[in-house]
């Protein structure tokens, strides 16, 4: 399986086979804190990191594991840098941290991480499980951000509100007011507002899909036509 091209690795992750438009994985996390841009943002790349870090490791020791026993160590290894990753974010980005909550440590239960653990990274070399770590963390963080700020959108009229939770206190002016005096739609920030925008993304990557291959069906007809024509 090591004959699979980087390119390749990065369509995976950030539209073929993105975890949560294609897979349908770590879905909990992704409704839950969704509810505006940097809540999505931050999430995103404390999942990003752990991917990345356990894809590495994983890939590294993949001969020395014995098969009995590689689900528990790849737990064992996620667990470790979801601990780390959980230290960092609270000791440097509080704030943020304690509006996360609970879903950090569950980091560990994402079904995308130790899937792509025992799928990928445990069959290929540290630089193409690094790239595909990279390319699955950065595909689920795009959509936890457009979810977010579509749901931020709608829900608040606004973008990039509390950003200095992230960025610092130079970040306290960056929030975008897009409809003044908005009252808001309740919806969109509740849960079932989650799913509703969730299933509008998955559907407009349906229908992009759908087109790309109705194009490409029409080429691979109309090429036999232009062939025997140029014959003739």
């Amino acid at each position: 399986m090591s004959d699979i091209s980087y390119g390749q690795i990065i369509r995976d992750g950030f539209w073929q086979n993105n975890p949560a438009l294609v897979q349908l994985l770590g879905l909990c996390p992704l409704l839950a804190v969704s509810g505006s841009v940097i809540n999505g943002l931050g999430l995103g790349i404390a999942t990003t990191l752990v991917v990345v870090m356990s894809n590495v490791t994983v890939a590294l020791i993949r001969n020395l594991v014995r098969s009995e026993i590689r689900i528990p160590v790849f737990v064992v290894v996620i667990a470790s840098f979801v601990t780390v990753v959980e230290m960092v974010m609270n000791a440097f980005f509080h704030d943020l941290y304690k509006i996360l909550g609970i879903f950090i440590p569950l980091i560990v239960t994402n079904c995308a991480i130790i899937g792509r653990a025992e799928a990928f990274a445990s069959k290929h070399t540290a630089p193409k499980a690094l790239l595909d770590g990279l390319a699955m963390g950065l595909g689920f963080t795009l959509v936890l951000v457009t979810l977010g700020a579509l749901r931020e959108v709608i829900g608040h009229g606004t973008l990039l509100a509390q950003a200095h939770l992230m960025f610092g206190d130079i970040a306290r002016d960056w929030t975008i007011t897009l409809i003044e005096d908005y009252r808001g739609f309740l919806l969109a920030v509740l849960p079932p507002g989650a799913f509703l925008g969730l299933g509008a993304l998955i559907a407009l990557k349906n229908v992009v899909d759908g087109r790309r291959q109705g194009r490409a069906s029409a080429d691979r007809a109309l090429r036999p036509i232009a062939a025997g024509g140029t014959a003739a």
